[in-house]
């Protein structure tokens, strides 16, 4: 491993992390590509999920900090007896945050081994490429709404929570099913990617922690300082473009440019299998 790879690395993470087009799948090819085992770049793939985090932080600070403020004063209000009102819009953010990672951590936890098992099947990958293409399009061609956080309801964000847990499958895209699952429950579309990357977070900290028991398992690798830094800063100004061009993407009505990408990925793959 040398700077050069893990700044690829890094720009493979931060952009398919955040862009509708499957991260895990793309940094598994370019890792074949580099010839980089994936036993040595366990604790480097930990890090580079970190450099993608910070890009969140970075675009979505303000929100953020206004969201844990509220969150506390809440809390502190329940546990003081004068109730518990979501009478803002970053009070109920925080709450539906908190309900959409219920369904992802359940079928992260309980079907974590079947979905590893499609990680072995190309074939799967292709087809759920495909899959993601024909979502996005069908998001894009559909949305009508205009759904503000205030009128959002805990099923909501159960729903798209549900939407991400589906994404552990590689070939789904994370962004691309949760923005998805919300603009087909009518958000309007600043929330629908403002939310996708808000629940992000607590998917991303929570996927960080289940590979450090691998971490620890094959050890932190020969990394250097400087290889780590160059793949977490790569992938975190990766992970600001990808954020700031979906964002464009979804407001100039566009989401459905990475259908075609996604089906032209996932067709060639089918076939390759099917001819293997």
């Amino acid at each position: 491993m040398n700077i050069v790879k893990a700044i690829i690395l890094g720009i493979v993470q931060g952009l398919t992390e955040f862009l509708p087009v499957s991260s895990s799948g793309h940094l598994a090819i370019t890792q074949s590509l580099l010839n980089v085992p994936e036993d040595k770049v366990v604790f480097l793939t930990v890090m580079l999920h970190f450099g993608t985090l910070i890009s969140v932080f970075f675009i979505y600070f303000y929100d953020i900090f206004k969201i844990v403020v509220e969150f506390f004063k809440l809390f502190g209000e329940f546990i003081t007896g004068r109730g518990f009102k979501l009478n803002n819009q970053y009070r109920k953010l925080g709450i539906f945050i908190i309900v959409s990672s219920i369904p992802t951590g359940v079928m992260g936890v309980f079907f974590k081994d079947i979905f590893a098992s499609f990680f072995t099947s190309q074939l799967v990958v292709g087809l759920a490429l495909i899959i993601t293409g024909i979502l996005l399009w069908l998001a894009e061609r559909m949305h009508r709404g205009q759904k503000s956080v205030n009128q959002m309801k805990w099923w909501d964000a159960a729903v798209v929570g549900t939407f991400q847990g589906l994404a552990i499958t590689p070939g789904i895209s994370r962004s691309g099913s949760t923005i998805v699952g919300s603009l087909l429950l009518g958000f309007n579309k600043e929330l629908a990617t403002k939310f996708s990357f808000l629940i992000s977070i607590p998917a991303i900290l929570g996927a960080t922690v289940f590979q450090v028991k691998d971490v620890m398992a094959v050890g932190l690798g020969d990394f250097s300082l400087g290889i780590i830094l160059a793949g977490v800063l790569s992938a975190f100004f990766a992970g600001l473009l990808a954020i700031k061009s979906l964002i464009s993407f979804i407001k100039r009505e566009k989401l459905y440019y990475f259908s075609y990408y996604t089906w032209i990925i996932g067709t060639i793959i089918v076939l390759i299998t099917l001819m293997e």
